[in-house]
């Protein structure tokens, strides 16, 4: 089964029209990362909720 993600979105940060990293949940409680280079074809990170909130938690550190 194919995980689906919804409500793809950017950091504010990034500048218009530049590559950036993009981030989506899922209906089964991970957390998608892409890559905006692919235009939405290329490969997706699946991490946990908790994972991705631990990996903010890091990066705001």
């Amino acid at each position: 089964m194919t995980t689906r993600y919804s409500d793809w979105r950017k950091a504010s940060h990034s500048e218009p029209g530049e590559s950036c990293v993009e981030v989506a949940r899922s209906t089964s409680s991970t957390v998608g990362v892409r890559d905006t280079k692919a235009n939405g074809q290329g490969p997706i990170l699946a991490v946990t909720r908790a994972d991705w909130a631990a990996l903010l938690t890091e990066l705001r550190r």
